[in-house]
């Protein structure tokens, strides 16, 4: 997802078009409202209003059950939103709140990610550093209660949120772990967590790994602190990178400019156009390679999408990167967050991308330059027995491995990226 926050002009002209429409609509509901009223103004659909309201009307006197107004209001507003596109949504207190932390890649909390497997709450892992990790929580856990009230296995938000809160506050969690006979209490002080989208790995000398897993606020420096923390531990410049997208959902329009601007030297990075002034735009890339043109290979798949499209997009067309993979998503449209009263917002497609070559990706991706075989179809090369995970990367991970060995061709190149390969037989 690409996202993007909004001017106060315009969402205050959406608020009060939102306003009238439902103030209206409730005033015909109890019959206050009998001709076209001058409020409504030439463009609104008044026609529409009124039926809105008959409808509401109907469905409060006569259906089975008793309804209340604010939830068919609320029902009529995300319905309204939703079907403009798959992108578009209203999100309520809870929703908004999740956005707000994917962007700004912090809460508080007790820092551990989860996933809902066979009705249990099953810790994935506990971030480094946090409450949870330095409590010695570990991946495999089973989350049973949460202040001694059991978990509810039926939505995992619900376990998410009763797990932050306030920081410096605590939180009481049971945990039951394989190899012991009873419970696990672990009594945590929720502190400000850190959701670290990058991870770096150097699986051979001279050649890093960098995995993008979503672009959040923070991204770009992370980006910047793994470059340099391999290049600390290689000892000397990087021959290559392998840069890991795939199946990275998207996020934070500027983070992806940024980790674009990191590998390029100069020239447009991405441009958009929308029907208002805050829709269109073009941002370039300034001065500065941290890899000073050593080449990079970019993994991608169906999975990629969205921001991660962007910064495949800029380096394939910049002939900055080889994008190694299969073609991406094809999601080039950009959502605005605009907030509305009472912790409320929508996310509305105001835009869609050009790649620098101009190029709009929407439903159709991005070709890589060299395709690898589908997610799906098993490896001609594929070890009987799958690797552990715990197993060097260059074992577990073939596509790394393939992307390595094409980092090591010779190829004919200035300073910005690779323009010609040289195989010798």
């Amino acid at each position: 997802m690409l996202r993007r926050l909004m001017t106060k002009n315009t969402r205050n002209i959406l608020l009060l078009a939102v306003g009238i429409l439902i103030g209206l609509s409730l005033g015909l509901a109890r019959g206050v409202l009998a001709d076209k009223p001058e409020a409504l103004g030439k463009d609104l659909p008044w026609q529409d209003a009124r039926l809105l309201a008959e409808v509401l009307e109907r469905v409060e006197r006569e259906y089975v059950n008793p309804v209340d107004d604010h939830q068919l209001l609320q029902a009529a507003i995300r319905g309204m939103v939703s079907s403009l596109d798959p992108y578009s949504a209203y999100l309520d207190g809870d929703e908004y709140d999740e956005v707000k932390i994917s962007s700004s890649g912090q809460y508080s909390g007790v820092g551990i990610e989860v996933s809902m497997e066979d009705g249990q709450v099953v810790v994935v892992a506990p971030f480094e550093g946090s409450p949870a990790a330095e409590a010695g929580i570990r991946s495999g856990d089973v989350i049973a209660t949460i202040d001694d009230v059991a978990v509810n296995t039926t939505t995992l938000g619900d376990t998410i949120g009763r797990m932050r809160g306030k920081e410096g506050t605590s939180v009481k969690i049971g945990i039951l772990r394989e190899g012991s006979a009873e419970p696990l209490q672990f009594t945590l002080k929720r502190s400000r967590v850190q959701l670290h989208s990058v991870k770096s790995e150097l699986p051979e000398a001279g050649f890093g790994y960098v995995r993008i897993a979503q672009f959040s606020e923070t991204t770009g420096d992370e980006l910047i602190a793994a470059l340099r923390a391999l290049r600390k531990s290689n000892g000397a410049p990087l021959k290559g990178l392998v840069l890991d997208m795939r199946n990275n959902p998207g996020g934070v329009l500027e983070a992806a400019v940024s980790v674009s601007d990191a590998f390029l030297d100069g020239g447009v990075i991405v441009s958009a156009k929308g029907r208002t002034p805050e829709s269109k735009f073009e941002m370039s890339a300034t001065p500065g390679d941290e890899l000073d043109g050593a080449p990079i290979v970019v993994l991608v798949n169906g999975g990629t999408a969205s921001a991660a499209e962007i910064v495949a997009g800029a380096l394939k067309d910049h002939h900055r990167a080889t994008l190694m993979g299969r073609t991406t998503f094809g999601k080039g449209s950009v959502q605005t967050v605009m907030p509305l009263g009472g912790d409320r917002a929508i996310k509305l497609t105001t835009s869609l991308y050009y790649t620098p070559s101009g190029v709009s990706i929407n439903h159709r991706g991005i070709s890589p330059d060299i395709e690898l075989e589908r997610d799906h179809e098993p490896s001609a090369v594929a070890p009987a027995v799958p690797p552990a995970a715990d197993a060097p990367l260059l074992q577990r991970d073939p596509e790394v491995k393939r992307a390595i060995q094409e980092l090591k061709v010779p190829t004919v190149s200035g300073r910005g990226g690779v323009t010609a390969a040289v195989r010798y037989p």
